[in-house]
């Protein structure tokens, strides 16, 4: 096994689902090490071992959802206030390979909870997990352990009770063991923080690594949401291109002022709305024939571009090679992101007749490469679903010569939803990861990065080819943004885009600097390195800029990446 990086990361509040889905991702693709901490909505989850008469209560009268896993184990519950780990990483098998490993994540919450002010806790025999007193007259169990190795990967791990509803537990039977409690950090009397108590966690696994010599270097980032893991300035960041004029945000936009400064990003030292773009974003208007008919297309078929909604730089260019990218469902989306043009006002029904138009207007331009987007619909069922599957389809009937690709939302994660658009086969299944971890929650208040990444890894599993994007110029660092990349390799993605945010108004999240020509060239070979088929970086770069080169340098044997 050859020298890697652990790679934490504190995900904030995950569903169980959208965490699993993740967990599968990342085992099955296996080109990274992971370490993944977050917390979970209450949750009950069934081993492969439960025993139905195990969950006393049903599961829905007390709040909390009941989902069946692969791993180990009986009945056990997650929620608030309990720290879930998730160590996705390679095992070296062999004979007690397993036992070792199991070994291996006790000892790592055990040393975490001395260094918080919880000694005397370890291992009860034939009981897995961390117990308080275990050679005492009463032990209880602070932390469940279950795991799942195969193929020399693990996954699942263990779930730590910090300060959770104690009384969860009442309405199970724990781990299957009636006559042992269940205690938490809080109920010891140790009033650690959740924050807190990550650190220690992170601390306790930096330390393992020094004892794993494949495991060389550990790299960490977190969400903002919820406290833990805060990232210090980078010294090395470089400088902002133009002078920074302090702006502030408008008042209807005071809740993302907050986010960001949540997220570290200070608010008033981004550009002002006014500032000079460099001379590398400055693109020419070129209304010609070309142009002026595909917009005439759009209008006679009473068809929505994201070229126009979103004022893409790009729209010249495109328009003038006849291509440009559809927008369905509307032009109403139910999220706010902090960096996004459209239109948020309440959405209106779906039109039954626009997979048929955007058909046809396909076939009148002849393209050979379509894209389909859509608004976020969080208002519908499916999130939109079942209108992509429908174009789709429209467009192979009139013209099967022309790829597609479409540029879906999360569809809030429902598993029925993406199976609905992964079954209608798009050449490529593109969903845009966005910005780091760390602002997240600043940028697109709405959606998950566990989530995004567990959607991509969902399509990957399906045989799709699969893209995703990334928009610099937010707040972000450098070693952020390779994180990043990391992490969409490790799930699988086959073709990533990487370009500069420009706010399209003062109502939206400032600029915090224009990253340089040489800049994305750094970042586009960096990405190939990770192994990704196809890599567009560049400041004017969009999702669906050279969309058609891209999906046929990933279907290559051997495709470059390009800028």
């Amino acid at each position: 096994m050859s020298e890697s990086t652990l790679r934490v990361r504190w995900l904030g509040r995950v569903r169980y689902r959208d965490a699993l889905a993740l967990q599968h991702a990342l085992f099955r693709h296996g080109t990274g090490e992971y370490l993944l901490l977050l917390e979970h909505p209450h949750v009950y989850t069934l081993g492969v071992r439960a025993r139905p008469e195990h969950v006393l209560d049903d599961p829905a009268a007390v709040g909390a959802e009941l989902v069946r896993a692969d791993r180990g184990g009986d009945v056990t519950y997650h929620g608030p206030g309990q720290l879930v780990g998730y160590p996705v990483l390679s095992v070296p098998m062999g004979p007690g390979a397993i036992p070792a490993h199991v070994h291996a994540v006790e000892q790592l919450v055990i040393d975490a909870l001395a260094s918080i002010g919880l000694p005397g806790t370890g291992r009860l025999d034939g009981s897995p997990g961390v117990w308080v007193d275990p050679d005492g007259a009463s032990p209880r169990k602070i932390c469940a352990v279950g795991v799942r190795v195969s193929r020399g990967r693990s996954m699942h791990g263990f779930a730590l009770n910090v300060d959770p509803d104690m009384q969860m537990w009442g309405h199970i039977v724990p781990c299957g063991i009636a006559d042992r409690p269940v205690t938490s950090l809080a109920a010891e009397g140790v009033a650690a923080t959740m924050s807190q108590v990550v650190d220690a966690v992170v601390a306790s696994a930096g330390h393992a690594l020094a004892h794993r010599g494949a495991l060389r270097a550990l790299e960490r980032q977190g969400a903002s949401a919820a406290g833990p893991v805060p990232l210090a300035a980078d010294p090395a960041a470089p400088p902002v291109h133009a002078a920074a004029t302090p702006v502030r945000l408008a008042p209807v936009r005071r809740s993302l002022d907050r986010r960001l400064a949540d997220a570290g990003v200070d608010t008033g030292a981004g550009l002002s709305i006014g500032s000079r773009k460099p001379e590398w974003l400055r693109v020419e208007a070129r209304i010609g024939e070309d142009f002026l008919g595909l917009r005439r297309t759009m209008r006679e078929l009473d068809l929505v571009t994201v070229c126009e909604e979103a004022g893409c730089p790009n729209i010249f260019e495109c328009w003038a090679d006849g291509t440009a990218t559809f927008m369905i469902n509307g032009e109403r989306c139910t999220r706010a992101c902090g960096f996004c043009l459209v239109d948020t006002r309440r959405p209106m029904p779906l039109d039954p007749g626009e997979p048929a138009r955007v058909a046809d207007a396909v076939a009148r331009m002849r393209l050979a490469h379509a894209v389909v987007t859509a608004v976020a619909r969080d208002d519908l069922d499916d999130g939109g679903a079942a209108a992509f599957a429908e174009t789709i389809r429209a467009i192979r009937a009139r013209r099967s010569a022309t790829s597609v690709e479409v540029l879906v939302p999360d569809c809030k994660g429902d598993e029925a939803a993406l199976r609905t658009i992964f079954d209608a086969r798009p050449d490529v299944l593109n969903h845009n990861l966005e910005t780091v971890l760390r602002l997240q929650r600043a940028v697109r208040p709405s959606a998950s990065y566990a989530r995004s990444l567990a959607v991509l890894g969902r399509a990957k599993a399906a045989g799709l080819t699969v893209k995703s994007g990334l928009i610099v110029g937010m707040g972000e660092t450098e070693d952020e943004l390779r994180g990043a990349l990391a992490d969409l390799a490790a799930v699988g993605v086959d073709i990533v885009t990487i370009g500069q945010y420009l706010r399209p108004s003062a109502s939206h999240l400032p600029v915090a600097r224009w990253w340089t020509p040489e800049e994305f060239a750094r970042l586009r070979d960096e990405a190939s390195e990770m192994g990704f088929a196809h890599v567009q970086a560049s400041p004017l770069t969009r999702s669906s800029y050279h969309a058609r080169d891209a999906a046929a340098a990933a279907s290559a044997p051997a495709s470059a990446a390009t800028a």
